[in-house]
């Protein structure tokens, strides 16, 4: 299968009136087209600078990031982003929000069928109805819905998605972790996650990339064999218990190296 994310040798760093941060060394990731990738990491250790790496937002020190088998070396038009925080603009509607992305990237496209694109989002992840709300108007999950909506509108090769659902509670994040999952299904894409959720990468990853301390590089990459069509009642099965334990140790290594412990 072909590698649609390629990440060779990558190394970054901040510069910083103390001198360099490093925060990526020598980072290699690959991901196949269609799949979802999940990044787990210590905290600081550059997970949400390899999204804007990726993004072409920012160049590396040294390393080549390839997208398509193209080298990135600024921002890309076939990327959604979607964040932790779901910025709307107040004065447009949800479905003008949703609707953005498609005014930048294709002008020339009728506002009919820009429209019948976003509304055809909103109602797969529940927000019909809610189409000429504002975005004060929502709650936050149904804002982070909407932002999700936006990013995918426009039929991106890649969603980079940087903790969107850390700020919800449990009950919404799974519940979005699941539409998630529904449009995944519904409107293929590859995907990269950065996640402080051990349970949210394996319920939707089909790998989990594990970072390492900073400067971090590759640690390890847990391939997860759970069915496409899966339910949050998979991580309480033995197989995904397994897994987030090997995770959850995988990230105490790698949080004792970021200490110096050995």
């Amino acid at each position: 299968m072909e590698n649609l994310i390629d990440i060779r040798g990558v190394t970054h760093a901040y510069q910083t009136k103390h001198g360099p941060l490093p925060v990526l060394d020598q980072l290699d990731i690959r991901v196949p087209q269609g799949e979802f990738c999940a990044v787990v990491g210590p905290s600081g250790c550059g997970k949400s600078t390899l999204t804007r790496l990726v993004a072409g937002l920012m160049k590396p020190d040294r390393g080549e990031v390839w997208l398509h088998g193209e080298k990135v070396t600024s921002p890309r038009k076939t990327v959604g982003m979607a964040f932790q925080n779901p910025v709307m603009l107040e004065w447009r509607s949800i479905i003008e929000n949703v609707m953005l992305p498609l005014e930048i990237v294709a002008p020339g496209m009728a506002k009919s069928e820009k429209a019948a694109r976003a509304e055809h989002l909103l109602e797969m992840v529940g927000l019909k109805g809610f189409e000429t709300k504002r975005p004060s108007e929502l709650s936050g999950g149904m804002r982070q819905r909407a932002s999700l909506c936006r990013a995918i509108v426009h039929k991106p090769d890649v969603l980079i998605m940087d903790e969107p659902f850390g700020a919800l509670d449990n009950f919404t994040r799974e519940d979005l972790w699941q539409t998630m999952r529904d449009l995944r299904a519904a409107e293929p894409f590859t995907a990269v996650l950065i996640t402080h959720d051990l349970r949210e990468s394996v319920f939707l990853g089909d790998q989990v990339i594990v970072l390492s301390g900073r400067p971090a590089h590759t640690q390890y990459v847990l391939d997860v064999d759970l069915p496409k069509d899966r339910t949050i009642d998979v991580l309480y099965e033995p197989k995904a218990v397994e897994m987030l334990h090997l995770l959850r140790d995988q990230i105490r290594i790698a949080q004792r190296r970021d200490a110096g412990v050995h």
